[in-house]
């Protein structure tokens, strides 16, 4: 599997394909359906018709954050900070709820300029305007380790950004952010602060859609997995074992996993995250049963690592003793990282199917998506471009049935 080559994973995406806008309703999307190696069409407004009763649907609740902060130097040089991860205090919550300094790692576009000295922000407050600041402290790998501060009192970070900040739209939609992107680069079931990255899929959800798929019997659960950069990474060696995964962080609370652990062989995904969040779930499980003292604050995944395991544990298992570990433990949810790399030859342990967009040629979700498929997934964008599917993070969805 390491050898495969990105460039077997690759597809000429005219710019003109590319959302560069959500369409006026959420719902209106078109939906690409593959099942039983069919493809058909429909409107995302009808999804329910395809949805078996029974099934439980599993959304990441995860909330992008106005993660671009845009600072001016006296000289008129732009400089932003994209802020990525947190590392003082390490938890988002802590984080966002800080009202003292906090430090993230950080993307500086135009670095060059920053040569020394603070950022300041100009910010409007109840009170009148007040300052926000930047103090770079050093550089961590291919991130920047920035401390902000703000002199509004009895306010947190979580919403000094959200006054200062900007919508971290993907780099492909080749545009500033507007205010309705605010709304709609959201789904509408978002809670969870920490995304720096839409879960796309859920972008096509509304409270109609949702209604319909709960009168047919569809069960609804949500686990979190806060999106990185790292989504838009391109795969840039001819060999995917060369490619470094990037790690995302996820929550799942005891609830959530009881109704997985309950609806075993009928979980579809709503997104790549939530594939990835499930499968990783998968892996904690086999960890845990090897080694039940595994450290609650250190749960983990590593990208290859699942692809040596022998085991023949059964998904049923699996969960159910991260169960009885967090019952033992005493956890009411458990948060662990994952680097999972999901690739042609993987074995899917717990979905049995998704709702996806259309992804980047040569990206680790289209290798996601080749591994759920198989090389149907060239018949599939084959006839998203053939019958005028729009691309990417705005563009149309698919469900992707077994």
């Amino acid at each position: 599997m390491p050898e495969l080559n990105p460039n077997d994973y690759n597809y000429d995406l005219p710019r003109e394909r590319i959302a560069q806008y959500p369409l006026q309703d959420r719902d209106s999307s078109k939906l690409l359906v593959f099942r039983n190696d069919n493809i058909s069409e429909d409107n995302f407004i009808n999804l329910p018709r395809y949805i078996p009763e029974g099934s439980l649907l599993v959304f990441n609740n995860t909330r992008v954050i106005r993660a671009r902060l845009i600072f001016f130097k006296d000289s008129g040089a732009r400089i932003e900070v994209f802020c990525v991860e947190p590392v003082n205090p390490a938890d988002y919550s802590l984080s966002f709820g800080s009202r003292e300094p906090v430090e993230w790692k950080c993307i500086i576009g135009n670095l060059k300029k920053w040569k020394k000295g603070s950022l300041q922000m100009q910010i409007s407050g109840i009170h009148g305007n007040h300052k926000l600041l930047a103090e770079r402290i050093r550089k961590e790998e291919n991130l920047w380790r920035i401390r902000f501060s703000w002199d509004l009192k009895n306010t947190t970070f979580g919403e000094v950004i959200e006054i200062a900040g900007h919508t971290p739209l993907p780099p492909y939609i080749n545009r500033e952010d507007v205010k309705e992107d605010y709304v709609r680069y959201q789904t509408i079931y978002a809670l969870q602060k920490g995304s720096v990255a839409a879960p796309t899929a859920g972008l096509h959800f509304t409270n109609k859609v949702l209604e319909d798929l709960h009168s047919n019997g569809v069960f609804f659960t949500d686990v979190t997995l806060h999106v990185g950069v790292g989504t838009f990474q391109p795969i840039k060696s001819d060999k995917i074992k060369n490619h470094i995964m990037h790690t995302e962080h996820f929550y799942i609370t005891a609830t959530s996993i009881e109704s997985i652990h309950k609806h075993i062989g009928k979980i579809i995904a709503v997104g790549t995250t939530s594939v990835r969040t499930l499968e990783s779930l998968y892996w904690l499980g086999v960890k845990l049963i090897n080694n039940a003292d595994s450290d609650p604050d250190r749960l983990y995944i590593n990208q290859w690592e699942v692809y040596d395991h022998q085991d023949n544990i059964s998904t049923y298992e699996s969960i159910g003793y991260v169960l009885s570990w967090m019952q033992n433990k005493k956890l009411s949810s458990i948060h662990a990282s994952t680097r999972l790399i999901i690739v042609p030859g993987y074995h899917f342990r717990v979905i049995e199917g998704m709702v996806t967009n259309f992804h980047l040629p040569k990206s680790t979700l289209l290798f996601l998506i080749s591994a759920w498929t198989g090389n149907s997934w060239k018949n599939i964008y084959a006839y998203a471009m053939n019958h005028n599917f729009r691309f990417l993070s705005y563009g149309d969805s698919s469900l992707l049935l077994r």
